[in-house]
């Protein structure tokens, strides 16, 4: 039973290794222009590691991206319950321990889908939170639109951070995206 465990890790330490390597491409290269060799050399493993694993370089980042985005949405899930100053505090923190992903994400190389999803999750906590706030119905589209602004705004000022190689400190962002959060607040009132 032991030795199942040590597969097991091992297993995910060589998948989460692909996924790194893969992330850490897409900053510097589109996707269809990297290779199965690249991430493999990336990762430090053969390319026969890799298709034990993965079809290709597209089956990865379908993983990368599935795994993204149901962590982001668990996340946005327990976000609802806390209070309007820890939920960016969280969000930044998340993005923070996965930088390598948002990376990704935010380089000028990627597909764009991945933080299309996101944002779109991002707007759909925003409208739910808004609309318990304010009575009014998630299908309300002036709503709707302002919790969509409101979603692209806290997204451009993470791709900026994360674009930024993170130099600035998280409370400075933090700081930033409640700032933009406050102001918005007399939007929804209207």
């Amino acid at each position: 039973m032991a030795e199942k465990k040590t597969v097991d890790r091992r297993t995910l330490k060589t998948r989460k290794a692909l996924a790194d390597a893969l992330a850490e491409l897409l900053v510097d290269h589109e996707l269809h222009k990297v290779t199965v060799q690249q991430i493999a050399d990336k990762a430090d493993v053969n390319r026969v590691t890799f298709y034990k694993h993965y079809l290709d370089v597209y089956d990865l980042y379908d993983k990368i991206e599935s795994e993204t985005l149901v962590e982001f949405g668990m996340l946005m899930l327990r976000l609802e319950e806390v209070s309007d100053g820890e939920i960016f505090s969280s969000l930044v923190g998340y993005i923070s321990e996965h930088r390598q992903i948002f990376q990704m994400i935010c380089s000028p190389n990627a597909t764009g889908q991945l933080r299309s999803k996101l944002s779109k999750l991002l707007e759909g906590v925003f409208l739910k939170i808004q609309s318990e706030k304010t009575g009014k119905s998630i299908t309300d589209s002036r709503l709707s639109y302002l919790c969509c602004y409101h979603a692209q705004g806290c997204l451009s000022v993470i791709s900026k951070w994360v674009l930024n190689q993170f130099e600035e400190p998280e409370e400075l962002v933090i700081r930033c995206l409640t700032s933009l959060d406050s102001n918005m607040a007399s939007l929804f009132a209207d």
